[in-house]
Parts: C-alpha cells; sequence; structure tokens
C-alpha cells in the first residue's frame, strides 16, 4: 500500500489517523440515532439551540452540544450563529437516511450496527485468534446455532428484520433489476425475513407472485410488523435447510450463502437445483470481493463480520460460479452493481 501513499501521507499520517478516528465516528452518528436528534430536527420548524435540542431529549447541554458540533462536522448537520449562539438543523442527508420517518430511512440499520454489531467487534481479536463467531463471549450464547443468537428474543429478532428492511430500501431496487426477472412466473425469497427485497421483487415484476419462505416465527413477525397495504407478496413458514421447497421458477438466496460454510451451502444449492425445472433459476445476492482481493473495503468488511457473527464469509464471483455449477446450474452470470450488493444469475 505504501507505494500509493503521497508524499504528505508519508511526511504525516493523516489517513491512518482518519482511521484511527472511524470507530468515533461510528458511534456520533449511533448516538444521535438513538437519542432521536435526526427525528427531533426534522419535526422542528426551525434551527434549535443545543440547550433546546437537549431538554427536547433528556440530555445534558454540554454533551449535546459537543455531539451536535461532531455532526455539522461531518457535514450531517447544519449550523448557522445568530447573536453568538448556535442553531442546529439537519440536512437533506439526515432526512432522508436517519431519520426514522424516512421510506428510505438506515435508522434500523444504525440501531442494529450501534446494539449488536459493534458489541461484537469489541472481540475481534478473539475471533481472528480462534477463527470463530463471538456470540458466547459478546452474549452469553452458543456459538453454534447463529440464528438462535441472532433471534435470542423478539427485540432481538425486530432489530434484524428492522436491518433487513433499511438494507433492501437503498439495494433493492438495483438487485431486482441487475436482471431481467420478467420471464419467472413464480419467485420465492428463501430466508426473506421482513419481505422487504421481496416486495421491490413484487413491485418491478407484478405479473409474477413472490412467495418468502422462513422460519415460523420470523413469518409470524413479519406479518405483524412489516406488512405494507396493497402488497402482494405472501409468506409461507419452513425451513429451507430441512423441509422441501416450495415450487418456483426463480429461487432467490439473498445474503443467505455468506453466513454458512462452504459444505452446507453446497448441499442448499443442489438442493434448489433439485426443486428447479428446466429454464428456472437461482439469484445469488451478496456483496463480492475483488478476485485480486483488493476490495471493495465494504465487502471485506462484512466477510469480517462474517466471521465474528456467524460461520461464513464473503466470495469472490469465482467461488458462487463453481458452486453453481458443482450443482448443476448453468449459463452463470455476474452483475456488480455498484452498490454494497451483487448479484449473481444461473439457470438449470
Amino acid at each position: 500500500m505504501a507505494e500509493h501513499l503521497s508524499q504528505s501521507e508519508l511526511d504525516y499520517p493523516f489517513k491512518l489517523l482518519e482511521y484511527f478516528n472511524g470507530f468515533r465516528v461510528s458511534k456520533v452518528i449511533f448516538s444521535a440515532c438513538e437519542l432521536g436528534v435526526f427525528d427531533l430536527l426534522l419535526q422542528s420548524q426551525k434551527p434549535l439551540k443545543a440547550g433546546e435540542v437537549a431538554r427536547e431529549l433528556g440530555t445534558s447541554e454540554d454533551g449535546m452540544e459537543r455531539l451536535l458540533d461532531v455532526l455539522v462536522g461531518i457535514e450531517i448537520l447544519e449550523v448557522e450563529h445568530t447573536e453568538g449562539t448556535a442553531h442546529y438543523s439537519s440536512t437533506d442527508v439526515s432526512n432522508l437516511y436517519l431519520a426514522k420517518a424516512s421510506p428510505k430511512s438506515l435508522h434500523d440499520m444504525i440501531i442494529y450496527n450501534s446494539q449488536t454489531i459493534y458489541p461484537l467487534w469489541n472481540n475481534l481479536v478473539d475471533a481472528v485468534r480462534e477463527g470463530k463467531n463471538q456470540n458466547e463471549k459478546t452474549f452469553g450464547l452458543s456459538s453454534e446455532d447463529i440464528f438462535s443468537a441472532i433471534y435470542r428474543s423478539e427485540e432481538e429478532m425486530l432489530k434484524f428484520m428492522g436491518l433487513m428492511n433499511s438494507t433492501w430500501a437503498i439495494d433493492g431496487h438495483d438487485i431486482v433489476t441487475a436482471f431481467n426477472l420478467s420471464g419467472f412466473k413464480s419467485m420465492v425469497d428463501l430466508g426473506g425475513c421482513s419481505g422487504a427485497l421481496a416486495r421491490e421483487l413484487a413491485r418491478e415484476y407484478p405479473s409474477s407472485t413472490v412467495t418468502v419462505l422462513d422460519l415460523p416465527k420470523v413469518v409470524q413477525t413479519a406479518k405483524q410488523h412489516f406488512t405494507e397495504s396493497g402488497c402482494t407478496v405472501e409468506f409461507q413458514e419452513g425451513d429451507f435447510f430441512e423441509g422441501d421447497l416450495p415450487p418456483a421458477d426463480l429461487y432467490i438466496l439473498a445474503r443467505i450463502i455468506h453466513d454458512w460454510k462452504k459444505d452446507k451451502c453446497e448441499k442448499l444449492l443442489k438442493k434448489i437445483h433439485s426443486s428447479t425445472s428446466p429454464g428456472g433459476g437461482v439469484l445469488i445476492v451478496e456483496a463480492m470481493l475483488f478476485e485480486s482481493r483488493r476490495g471493495p473495503i465494504t465487502a471485506q468488511l462484512y466477510s469480517l463480520n462474517m466471521l465474528v457473527q456467524t460461520e461464513g464469509k464473503e466470495h469472490p464471483p469465482s467461488h458462487y460460479t463453481h458452486m453453481l455449477t458443482q450443482a448443476g446450474f448453468r449459463d452463470v452470470q455476474v452483475c456488480r452493481t455498484g452498490k454494497s450488493y451483487d448479484a449473481v444469475l444461473a439457470i438449470k
């Protein structure tokens, strides 16, 4: 990496210091979301002083002023000074992505990262040393059954499902349009969680039926908390590892393969192949590494997260092509979206 650095970076480590402070910046955004800063500023009809924000949210004025100043520094909030007093207001970015009410809100993703992922990453050193997830050390839960840890309570399940909703709110459309899927008249999203990606599929391909298959408690929670008026997505209870798969022209595995070890994924893909008629297919959605191992940094960080939280990892396209071919699929196509997640389509 050093040969790519400028002389100024070698003289003083600006980039390294920025990286060192990255966790502080993350925690500032996490904390502001948890406190309700962005929702308050969105609802306010005028810029607010730090003291006003502090009173509304039940914090100290000094602490809130410092938090708001950092949010201004990283260009998430605006500040204007009137008669020597700072008044803070929201920006288009904070309104669109950080306030709860926005259809593109990342609030649930941020809460999950703050309350679940952040504690897990405190044990990253142990994860690297041991080569296994840190659910036991972090939460006192078995490292063997990863979704028993992820779904350890209704509150945690809702957090995870909120994470999925946030993910597909910003990445879903790019995924469902990565390929023309209109030829597939029945689609089943295996492990489709809250149904957020399935809803994107249903909107883009209204002539196709879209079904989410997931564990009974997930389906029940999705129906109770995440259904939308007029949505045509259907839900079916089941375990795609253990039970029979409902018939479909296209099966979707979105953020599924990266959770599990290779042998378990190979078994699942062969099962899907057996359930698929000629001309049918499978769509895999994951954050894909470059073959060169030089990025993307988001996918590399996600892969490290899979070590800390699950038993899987992220892979380059060649890994998925090989697995799909070994399972019996042909005509494997890869689409990089340029966003967080990419897609692989394979036809039987």
